[in-house]
């Protein structure tokens, strides 16, 4: 795979609480908001916003870190390059105020820009409300995203923040107390949340699906997959990506059944209506 052009997509500076980020946009329909994993909106990244729309939806991808479209594998940056790439730019989030990596029960302020997001996207696009898929760095996001009524489908892919170094920081969610009591009152009027992990996963490790089944119930769908079920040719050493590096897209395989369990997710709670080959949705 090479980098990605992003050309299918239309792409504008989107200014919101004094902070401009560049947004993609791809398809009709009910806003859904694709946060890209660590090191930013690659390849595999933007296929979901595309798979995404292809359900009669808005895929909304947000430009949060590095580099827009660039392939971060080592077959296309070299083993070197895909290591810096990687490390510098989990380096640069570290060192903003954008994110909570290491604090327990406090929420990455960028989550109130993402809020703000959705609801523009909501207001411009209609439906019942929106949807959101965060990726391990951002898993968490679509978790905060939910203290907003409009948010309808918050998905949570192998949520890796805070960086589980500690015990207490593994059974934890980068996302503070008055925000999960709402997501909490939010659960019991009858929201849904998606979780999604691979069961060796240190990164997003067990005990925090146990935590959020714990604070949520049964409102937390928690989907935990074999480390065996990964794309054998996945970049990492170990699973992680879910719906991208170590999706194993083929009919029947655990990882594929994962990921369509998230794009009924998205038709469902959205009521969403699938686009054909030929339907403008489907070329824009």
């Amino acid at each position: 795979m090479a980098d990605d052009p992003l050309d299918d997509f239309t792409a504008e500076d989107v200014t919101l609480r004094g902070d401009t980020r560049r947004v993609y946009h791809k398809g009709t329909g009910p806003a859904v908001i694709v946060i890209a994993e660590m090191p930013g909106i690659s390849p595999k990244v933007a296929d979901v916003a595309r798979r995404i729309a292809d359900l009669g939806a808005t895929a909304v991808m947000p430009s949060l870190f590095g580099v827009d479209g660039q392939d971060p594998r080592p077959d296309n940056l070299g083993r070197v390059g895909a290591v810096r790439t990687m490390l510098g730019t989990i380096t640069k989030a570290c060192i903003t105020r954008e994110f909570t990596v290491l604090a327990t029960g406090k929420t990455s302020p960028v989550a109130a820009w993402l809020r703000e997001l959705a609801a523009r996207e909501h207001n411009r696009c209609g439906g019942p409300g929106v949807g959101a898929v965060g990726m391990c760095f951002t898993g968490g996001f679509a978790l905060a995203m939910a203290t907003d009524e409009r948010m309808l489908a918050p998905v949570l892919s192998q949520p890796s923040l805070p960086f589980a170094v500690l015990p207490g920081r593994a059974r934890a969610i980068d996302v503070d107390d008055a925000d999960l009591a709402k997501v909490q009152a939010r659960c019991a009027r009858g929201l849904e949340v998606m979780g999604l992990r691979f069961a060796g996963d240190q990164l997003s490790p067990r005990s925090r699906f146990a935590y959020l089944q714990q604070l949520l119930g049964d409102s937390f769908i928690g989907i935990e997959l074999p480390d065996d079920a990964a794309n054998p040719d996945s970049m990492f050493p170990r699973p992680h990506s879910v719906l991208t590096e170590d999706l194993y897209d083929e009919p029947g395989q655990p990882t594929r059944e994962a990921f369509d369990r998230v794009m009924d997710f998205f038709t469902e709670k959205l009521d969403l209506q699938p686009t054909t080959p030929e339907s403008p949705a489907a070329q824009g």
